[in-house]
């Protein structure tokens, strides 16, 4: 197989087959192999999936298999969703397609029906004048399910914001989109972050968190409004070297060589 992430021509979506060969290869790609599909998906995605469970997870599970289990807690979900993604159910009244933030309907349901399963899944491709950065909050480096996952696709003009997407896991029962924070950062200035703060309150009217063993409520709601706040900051120029603390890609991983 030459390649899990597939362009066709003439195409501006990038394929990512959710058949078990080829996820187990994507995820090899993204994580234990960077020279890959990380030249074509945004690196955040990577860095990422570097922390997507352990090696033995990332070489024996799925980007399908991830997707159908629906987890509100999942890391790629997110992802996808700010992307754009759509997945692609198979069954025997033919392929249907849908975009993947209606794929979660509740907590443990998705729009599949029972003779239906993961096809495939597109990844529109990135283009100029959009960004793309995401965010993991547990409290391990590696092998840890998330207490906040944000996700954020900006399409900017100028120093304008034109339009977002953006994904949260651990915000609710299912991964899900913050449509109210992505209307009111239409318009809004890199230049201004007086701008950003319709955005930065509109988190508590898209979401309601919940306590739990991993974080609180209040916890989640907060984290999720300084992440928002970070990647405004990165878009409009603030070096990574102030807004992360950047990690050699040995020190804090199970890939770390002894």
């Amino acid at each position: 197989m030459p390649n899990s992430v597939v362009k066709s021509p003439g195409s501006d979506q990038a394929h990512l087959r959710a058949d078990r060969d080829e996820s187990k290869q994507l995820l090899n790609m993204l994580v234990v192999k960077p020279d890959a599909p990380r030249r074509r998906l945004p690196p955040d995605l990577g860095e990422m999936m570097r922390r997507f469970g352990s090696v033995q997870v990332r070489n024996s599970g799925t980007v399908g298999g991830n997707i159908a289990n629906g987890s509100p807690i999942g890391d790629l979900a997110p992802c996808l969703i700010a992307l754009g993604g759509e997945v692609v159910l198979a069954g025997p009244r033919g392929p249907r397609k849908l975009p993947l933030e209606a794929f979660f309907i509740a907590y443990g349901q998705q729009d599949r029906a029972l003779d239906e399963v993961v096809h495939s899944l597109r990844i529109p491709l990135p283009k100029a004048g959009r960004q793309f950065s995401a965010f993991k909050v547990s409290k391990r480096f590696d092998e840890d399910i998330s207490a906040v996952m944000a996700a954020f696709r900006f399409e900017v003009r100028g120093r304008t914001i034109l339009s977002a997407r953006i994904g949260f896991g651990g915000m609710a029962a299912t991964p899900r989109r913050a449509r109210a924070v992505e209307d009111a950062l239409a318009g809004a200035s890199l230049d201004q972050p007086m701008t950003w703060e319709e955005a930065i309150a509109a988190l508590g009217t898209d979401f309601q968190p919940i306590d739990d063993a991993r974080a609180s409520g209040a916890y989640r709601l907060a984290t999720a409004r300084a992440l928002l706040q970070k990647a405004l900051f990165e878009l409009s120029g603030v070096p990574m070297s102030i807004t992360r603390v950047l990690v050699p890609r040995a020190a804090h991983t199970s890939e770390a060589q002894p």
